[in-house]
């Protein structure tokens, strides 16, 4: 049966998280607040860097807003990195332009043993501050994503110092030493339900847990370092903040990684990488929970009639079943404007 939606706080997008079937589907889309926005760069050239631009919670908020403003967008999602919570634990944390971010690796037993045991709240607390800045002038029909990136995602990065083409130094410490891995592992967890909790009573209204490198692991390691993390989180989040909204993205864990991962942690929805075939997932999960995604970046990097195609068939895929409107992944810096704004005219058109 379908529910009304509450526009009171939240809008269209609470109310698919809580049950309801809305048409046309609410649109947001990961790194809405970005590089191919000519406002974000301004305010990113001011911050003089990118960790000072997401701890500064003025800044934060302006640009977690910009997206909201010029695109009337469903969904605001709080600036910040998933890379926060290791540097909120101690970790030096820096970006270096054109290569990425770079931490000081966490790879054996004296490095572990120099991390907080807990987050140290003057990091994380300039997130809160941004997301309580954002929330105040929020219209209230607009919802507010907090996130995190899950500890397998995050551990790839902590391990290594580095992002990497194939989390080898992550695996290769999970091989040979599973004890300190798996402690690394359970201090992440706990460290990501902590900062969870910190936003959600900033006044997010959902969270959203980013699990990029989940496709590169084998079922077994999969299921331990992945769906086992991810239980101990949203359970540990549900604790706190009962009936808590939480949505997971596996990016490239397969249907049967996400069938086995929403069915453990009980998600609210799921996001959907742009690989995912649309008609299986919503038959293996659309009574089960909401779904998000999963739009190619590609093809709204490159516009015209292919982009309106797609749009018009992912719609179809999903009519019937509670959806968010997103993309598979993160927006193309290169990506033109014009190419969002006739995405988003698309889809409100469809209702």
């Amino acid at each position: 049966m379908k529910k009304e939606v509450d526009q009171t706080r939240g809008g269209k997008l609470l109310g698919v998280l809580d049950g309801a079937l809305v048409s046309p589907p609410p649109v947001w889309f990961m790194r809405q607040a970005g590089r191919y926005l000519p406002e974000y760069r301004k305010v990113r050239a001011e911050a003089g860097g990118f960790v000072e631009l997401c701890l500064d919670p003025k800044m934060a908020a302006e640009v977690t807003l910009q997206p909201v403003r010029r695109f009337d967008l469903d969904a605001a999602i709080i600036f910040s990195d998933i890379l926060i919570v290791p540097y909120a634990l101690g970790v030096p944390l820096w970006f270096e332009e054109g290569e990425g971010p770079r931490l000081e690796p966490v790879h054996d037993r004296h490095s572990f043993q120099l991390l907080h045991e807990v987050l140290d709240r003057a990091v994380t607390g300039r997130v809160y501050e941004a997301i309580a800045a954002v929330r105040a002038v929020l219209p209230p029909d607009t919802t507010l994503i907090g996130f995190c990136g899950a500890p397998w995602t995050v551990a790839t990065y902590l391990i290594a110092g580095r992002g990497t083409e194939d989390q080898a130094p992550a695996k290769d410490l999970m091989r040979s030493d599973a004890k300190l891995f798996a402690e690394i592992i359970e201090r992440l967890a706990d460290a990501t339900a902590e900062h969870l909790v910190g936003q959600l009573d900033a006044g997010a209204d959902v969270v959203q847990i980013f699990d990029t490198w989940a496709g590169s692991l084998d079922a077994d390691s999969f299921l331990r370092w992945c769906v086992e993390p991810t239980v101990r989180i949203v359970s540990a989040v549900r604790r706190k903040k009962p009936g808590a909204r939480v949505i997971v993205f596996p990016r490239g864990a397969g249907l049967d990684g996400i069938e086995r991962l929403v069915a453990a942690c009980g998600a609210d929805a799921v996001s959907l990488d742009s690989q995912v075939d649309r008609r299986q997932s919503r038959a293996l999960l659309g009574g089960r929970c909401a779904l998000q995604g999963n739009l190619d970046p590609e093809t709204l990097l490159r516009g015209g009639e292919k982009l309106d195609r797609a749009i018009d068939e992912m719609l179809r895929d999903f009519s019937g079943v509670r959806h968010i409107f997103n993309l598979g992944h993160g927006i193309l810096k290169e990506t033109p404007i014009a190419h969002v704004e006739r995405m988003i005219a698309r889809v409100r058109r469809s209702g």
